[in-house]
């Protein structure tokens, strides 16, 4: 393979919808810091205030984060769209994440030949609220047309690969599902009990969750659903986001505030999620959500609805407790079944463990990204 442009050290362009703290977001700094000293990066966020996963980057790694560029957000006019595709060259790769990314990608289609743009990649993770129940069609449209010259077409799961064959008319050959993977050796790693703000006492149990605080995840649906549990639960949610105000609003229609926090986001949920004895979702729309495998290798029972790929995700043992999407009572009585057995939640646990590290460890990730991204640049990563 050929050497970067200028013969130096590859040059990767990532257009983020943000960066905040999140599933693509913390798979993004994985491979930015597997690849170490063989990659440059420039990170650039549509929401230039949400940066927060930065933090995880490794020290050594060449970063730019948020240098002058072209706002990715806006209406899609040509002379929009032209000094977008002017700003993307000089780089050896462009990646482009979600929704918040795809006047970039449209961008490149257009304009690749006149400015030469180098090979782009785009992942597509999931969906916001407004598109969490059902695809719009000018999006859907807008998708076909904007992806036509893409490299690859990167998403985790069986049902956004469907989607992407099918909705999006994209060829075969340039879909490419790759199943988010963590460390599983570090979620072994039993946490201490202050790894928190919050101390975990004797005798008390958490119902804990890892999400972006979006109103697509629902979560004072989990606030409801965990209402019914004994008050030695407690309910532990981790991360940042606008919907904070409307979980804390919901714990206290139901006089359960002092049973809900909210210590905010975490640098290294391996450090915490072990503290756990439930993890929980109640999202309207997930696809292949990284905190559910972090959950898994930690070895902690799962009760989500069966949105995305979660279903096959976890154990068989875990099957019967991912409840049907929307489906609030069912997914409290999930929830209680296993808060009422020690023995069961143990067991649950062991196996999604097991799954975990046999099916969705980073290495086997990384390694297919490497050639993905390799074989886009004509490089060795």
């Amino acid at each position: 393979m050929s050497r970067a442009r200028g013969g130096a050290v590859p040059h990767i362009l990532h257009l983020q919808s943000t960066f905040a703290p999140g599933g693509k977001e913390v798979r993004t700094v994985q491979l930015i810091n597997a690849f170490g000293k063989k990659a440059r990066h420039t990170i650039i966020s549509a929401e230039p205030d949400r940066l927060g996963a930065a933090d995880r980057i490794a020290k050594g790694v060449d970063i730019r984060l948020q240098p002058e560029f072209p706002s990715l957000k806006g209406r899609p006019t040509p002379g929009r769209l032209q000094k977008l595709a002017r700003a993307m060259r000089g780089y050896d790769l462009v990646c482009t994440y979600n929704w918040g990314a795809m006047d970039a990608v449209m961008a490149h289609t257009l304009f690749k030949d006149l400015h030469g743009l180098p090979p782009l990649i785009h992942h597509e993770d999931g969906f916001d609220e407004s598109e969490a129940r059902k695809l719009k069609t000018s999006r859907t449209w807008y998708r076909r047309i904007a992806l036509g010259r893409a490299a690859g077409l990167v998403v985790p799961s069986e049902r956004l690969e469907e989607i992407a064959l099918v909705d999006w008319q994209q060829p075969l050959g340039r879909v490419k599902r790759i199943p988010n993977g963590i460390d599983t050796k570090a979620f072994a790693m039993r946490p201490k009990k202050d790894a928190l703000r919050l101390i975990k006492h004797p005798g008390e149990y958490w119902v804990g969750t890892l999400a972006g605080l979006r109103t697509v995840k629902n979560l004072p649906r989990l606030v409801r659903v965990f209402s019914q549990l004994a008050d030695n639960w407690q309910l532990v949610i981790l991360g940042e986001g606008e919907a904070r105000e409307a979980i804390l609003a919901e714990a206290d229609r139901l006089q359960i505030n002092h049973r809900v926090h909210l210590p905010g986001a975490v640098d290294i949920p391996a450090r915490v999620i072990g503290l756990f004895d439930i993890f929980a979702l109640s999202s309207d729309s997930e696809q292949f959500p990284l905190s559910v495998v972090e959950a898994m290798a930690a070895g902690i029972p799962v009760v989500a609805p069966a949105l995305g790929d979660i279903a096959g995700m976890v154990s068989e043992a875990n099957t019967e407790f991912i409840a049907p999407p929307g489906d609030e009572e069912e997914l409290g009585m999930a929830l209680v079944q296993l808060a009422v057995s020690k023995e069961l939640r143990k067991e649950v646990g062991e196996a999604n463990r097991a799954k975990a590290v046999a099916e969705f460890d980073e290495a086997k990730m990384v390694a297919t990204y490497r050639r993905l991204y390799s074989s886009a640049m004509r490089i060795d990563l």
